[in-house]
């Protein structure tokens, strides 16, 4: 299939020549598609300059025209200007075009003046209408692109009628963002208001009012030692990133706004960093994403009891989501078991009295938790993503309404007057939803073993935050300043 995009400045009479040609190609070949794209012309330059670098092209006029390698992946082939595209028609179709002077100013002046109004009409759109604003950092990564279609979505937003999606990605690649915007567009969402995309801090979470936040910083290594100092390299990294991201989001978003914090490494310490440095913001507004490992726990305690992992229920996990975590069993429940008891669909059971393999229980479940993510990345060659998107899905329907008041959804918060955890830091814990805000759970038991546990978390918490202060020093770390 052949796709040709064909730019140019909206006055440009060449411009409206090519895409008149275009046109009769299209109407007349069954594989032959256009992408036009009409420039302001006070922006043409700075347009063209931008497209050139990115693609590593030279190209001096308008118009612009590649073609786009549908079925080969990778950047577009230039053809050149209209004389080119000529060229190109002549030599492969066998079609030519002649246009009289006069008629090509006349379209051209007629692109130009569509141009205006088309934009006149968007600003208008625009000012008339108060998006809902959600903001997404490291929007290149695939949890996104799996997150995207179901975000923008009555079921997780019920009360809103129109979206701003912003994308954000510090290391992302310009083109690869516009693509994602583009992409987003194509889905034709009833909710999207428009798509903006930000490779810097410059108008980051701007008016935000739900910010998700996807980082992923993995240790790498060789050895154990160098593990341990890319670790620490990393923490620092975090660190100055997420006190500015704080800073930001006091300064710039909604102060009802709500934060997530999703991805596999440091969430509890991102989440104690955001709030630190954001006081405006109420602490029951930002937490970190624990229902990602809720839901592995279900898929495996389904397996083992042969049932679907939706039939397992109020599952908790506590602690460091990215590191010494617990899953509690004492709260989940079974439904549709196929066991000595059964009943209608609203019956259930206790986990703990349906799993009679107690080894599994004590030992190897755990074991298998903390190994299923690194299983489905061993098998996928990429990050859980789809997982991941699922489960930052699952805590935005919560906290918007979709949640029953006796379902459990363990969430990172920050620990304030809990008995058994330490006041200012961020902990994985049960909490319930209702008319949109979020409370600890009352009545879990929290014996001796899962004290010790908590206070191993602690630790593993304290020393992230002690790794991160610019007052920690050690002869480890001295030569890996923060980036």
């Amino acid at each position: 299939m052949a796709k040709f995009v064909l730019a140019g400045k909206g006055d440009c009479p060449y411009y409206a020549k090519a895409e008149l040609l275009a046109d009769l190609l299209r109407g007349s070949l069954p594989n032959f598609s256009i992408h036009k794209i009409s420039i302001n012309p006070d922006e043409w330059t700075e347009w063209l300059e931008d497209t050139c670098i990115r693609n590593e092209w030279k190209h001096e006029q308008s118009p612009l025209i590649w073609r786009e390698l549908v079925d080969q992946g990778g950047k577009g082939m230039l053809l050149g200007g209209f004389s080119d595209f000529l060229e190109h028609c002549q030599e492969y179709y066998g079609i030519t075009y002649n246009m009289p002077s006069d008629m090509m100013l006349s379209v051209a002046a007629e692109n130009l003046e569509t141009k205006m109004n088309l934009n006149a009409e968007k600003q208008h759109r625009v000012s008339l209408t108060t998006p809902f604003h959600i903001w997404i950092s490291s929007a290149v990564s695939p949890v996104c692109q799996f997150l995207i279609p179901d975000l923008l979505s009555a079921e997780v937003f019920p009360h809103i009628s129109t979206i701003s999606l912003h994308l954000l990605d510090l290391e992302g690649d310009q083109e690869e963002l516009q693509g994602m915007k583009m992409e987003t567009e194509d889905l034709a969402l009833p909710l999207l208001h428009q798509v903006t995309i930000h490779t810097n801090l410059e108008a980051a979470f701007h008016k935000a009012d739900v910010i998700l936040l996807l980082d992923e910083r993995l240790p790498e290594g060789d050895g154990e030692n160098e593990v341990e100092k890319e670790k620490k390299r990393q923490i620092k990294s975090i660190t100055a990133r997420y006190q500015e991201y704080g800073q930001l989001i006091d300064a710039r978003a909604n102060k009802e706004v709500k934060v997530i914090v999703a991805g596999d490494s440091f969430v509890n310490l991102r989440c104690s960093l955001l709030l630190e440095n954001a006081p405006s913001v109420d602490s029951h507004r930002v937490v970190g994403m624990a229902t990602q490992l809720e839901n592995e726990a279900r898929a495996l305690i389904a397996n083992k009891l042969r049932v679907r992992a939706s039939d397992v229920t109020d599952v908790i996990v506590w602690g460091n989501i990215s590191g010494s975590f617990h899953a509690d069993l004492q709260k989940a429940k079974v439904f549709h078991y196929n066991g000595a008891i059964q009943g209608p669909d609203f019956f259930f059971q206790a986990v703990l009295q349906m799993l009679h393999d107690k080894k599994w229980l004590e030992k190897d479940f755990q074991h298998l938790l903390k190994c299923q993510r690194a299983d489905v990345t061993s098998k996928t060659r990429r990050a859980a993503a789809m997982s991941a998107a699922n489960g930052i899905l699952a805590v935005l329907k919560a906290w918007n309404g979709d949640r029953s008041r006796d379902e459990v959804l363990s969430v990172g918060v920050q620990s304030t007057g809990h008995p058994d955890l330490p006041d200012g830091l961020v902990f994985s814990v049960p909490a319930t939803f209702m008319d949109g805000k979020w409370s600890v759970m009352s009545g879990v038991a929290v014996g001796e073993e899962l004290r010790e546990r908590l206070q191993l978390s602690a630790g593993e918490l304290r020393q992230e935050k002690d790794l991160g202060s610019e007052n920690y020093t050690s002869h480890e770390d001295e030569n890996f300043p923060v980036q």
